[in-house]
C-alpha cells in the first residue's frame, strides 16, 4: 500500500503531461484551418473534413491501443505514441496539397489514441473510491487542444508551419523519454494474457459498454468537436482573425478541462448519474442558446465557456462511472471502446457543421441537434442508472 501511495502523484502528474503532449498533437490542424482553407482555396466541407479526419483515427485506433495497454503497460505504451506520433507531426507541417494533408492528417489520430493507454495506467494506481478522481485530474490532459488552440497559430506566426511542428515533434520525443525513464506500472498492474479478440467480445457483451460508449459520445465528442472546429466556426461566424479566433478556442478548451477532474471528484461523492444528468441538461440548453447566435464577445463567449464546462462535467463522470460498472480486468479494454465511441462522437460534427453551413449560410440546424442529441443522453442516463 505504502508503495501506491508513493507512486500515485508521480504516475498520474506525468500520464496527464503526456495526454496533454498527445493531444496538442492531435489537434495540430484545427487551430491552422482557416489559413489551410485560404491556402488551398477550400469549400466549407473540405475544411471541415480537414479538420474532422485526424479524429476518426484518433477514435477507432483506441480500441487496439486500451488493447495493448493491457498487454504492454501504460508506461512503455506512451513512449511508443509518442515516438510513433513525430512522423505524422513532421508531414502535416511540411505537407502543401489538400490530398496530402488529408492522408497525414488521417495518421495525426495515432497521438489521439492516448487515451485509451491512461485510463487503465491511472485507474490501476487508485483503490475504486478515488478512482473518479484520478481519471478526472488525467483526463485535464484534454487542455493539449487548449495549448495548440493558442500556442500553434502563434508557434507558426514566429517560426513558420514547418518550424512550428517540428518543435511539436521535439516536445514529443522528449515526453515519450520521460514516460520511459520517469514513470512505472502499479504493482497491482498484470499484463493481460491471450488473445486480444476473445477480450473485446467479451467487454461487447457488457450491457454497461455500450451505454458509456453512448453517454462518452456526447460528452466527449461533444468537447472533441467544439475544439477542433470552433477557430472555422468563429472565423466564419463573427469574423475573428485566426489567431483571436484561437485564444477564444483555448478559453473553451480550458474550462473543459477544469471542469473534468471536478466532474470525477464530484461523482465520487454524489455518484456519477447526478453528475451526467447536470451535464447533458446543462448541453442541451446551452445549444439552444447558441441556436440564437449571441453577439460576438461577452453573450457568445459566456455561452462557449458555460458550454465546454457543461460537456467537461460528462466527461469526468463517464468515466467515474465506467470505474463502478466494470471490473477491473476489463477496464483497459471497456476504455478503449469507450474512448471510441467519443472520438466518434468527435467526428462527425464538424461534417455536419460544414455541410449545415454550405447549406444554410447559419450553424443553427447543428446546435438544434446536438440539443436533442443531449437530451436523449439525458433521458438515457436517468433510466439505465437509476438506483
Amino acid at each position: 500500500m505504502s508503495e501506491l501511495r508513493k507512486g500515485q502523484v508521480r504516475n498520474l502528474a506525468l500520464a496527464t503531461a503526456a495526454f496533454a503532449v498527445t493531444f496538442w498533437a492531435w489537434n495540430l490542424i484545427g487551430p491552422l484551418s482557416g489559413s489551410y482553407s485560404r491556402m488551398l482555396h477550400l469549400s466549407p466541407t473540405q475544411t471541415s473534413l480537414l479538420v474532422a479526419i485526424p479524429v476518426l483515427v484518433g477514435s477507432l485506433g483506441r480500441i487496439p491501443i486500451g488493447m495493448l495497454a493491457d498487454r504492454l503497460g501504460g508506461r512503455r505504451m506512451f513512449a511508443i505514441i509518442c515516438f510513433v506520433s513525430i512522423v505524422p507531426v513532421l508531414f502535416v507541417g511540411w505537407s502543401g496539397s489538400y490530398g496530402w494533408l488529408l492522408f497525414w492528417g488521417f495518421l495525426l489520430g495515432i497521438p489521439g489514441t492516448s487515451f485509451a493507454i491512461g485510463i487503465p495506467f491511472v485507474n490501476a494506481w487508485y483503490d475504486p473510491e478515488r478512482r473518479g478522481f484520478a481519471t478526472g485530474v488525467f483526463g485535464a490532459g484534454m487542455g493539449g487542444t487548449a495549448l495548440s488552440a493558442f500556442f500553434t497559430p502563434r508557434l507558426v506566426e514566429e517560426l513558420g508551419r514547418a518550424g512550428a511542428h517540428l518543435l511539436i515533434a521535439a516536445v514529443l520525443a522528449l515526453m515519450g523519454v520521460v514516460m520511459l525513464g520517469g514513470s512505472r506500472d502499479s504493482p497491482r498492474w498484470s499484463p493481460a494474457t491471450g488473445s486480444a479478440l476473445p477480450r473485446m467480445r467479451e467487454a461487447l457483451k457488457i450491457r454497461a459498454t455500450w451505454q458509456c460508449a453512448f453517454l462518452y459520445a456526447v460528452a466527449f465528442g461533444g468537447f472533441v468537436a467544439f475544439s477542433t472546429y470552433l477557430p472555422t466556426l468563429l472565423q466564419s461566424v463573427y469574423h475573428f482573425a485566426q489567431t483571436d479566433a484561437g485564444l477564444r478556442t483555448a478559453g473553451f478548451s480550458i474550462a473543459a478541462v477544469l471542469s473534468r477532474p471536478l466532474g470525477g471528484t464530484v461523482a465520487d461523492r454524489i455518484g456519477p448519474v447526478k453528475v451526467l444528468a447536470v451535464s447533458f441538461a446543462g448541453t442541451a440548453v446551452m445549444a439552444l442558446v447558441l441556436a440564437l447566435k449571441p453577439p460576438a464577445e461577452v453573450p457568445a463567449g459566456l455561452s462557449f465557456v458555460l458550454m465546454a464546462f457543461f460537456l467537461g462535467l460528462g466527461t469526468g463522470g463517464v468515466f467515474a462511472l465506467v470505474a463502478q460498472v466494470v471490473e477491473a480486468s476489463r477496464v483497459g479494454t471497456v476504455t478503449g471502446l469507450v474512448g471510441a465511441a467519443g472520438g466518434l462522437g468527435g467526428y462527425f460534427p464538424p461534417l455536419v457543421m460544414g455541410v449545415v453551413y454550405a447549406a444554410t449560410g447559419a450553424y443553427t440546424v447543428g446546435y438544434v441537434l446536438l440539443a436533442v442529441t443531449a437530451a436523449v443522453a439525458l433521458v438515457h442516463t436517468l433510466r439505465a442508472f437509476a438506483r
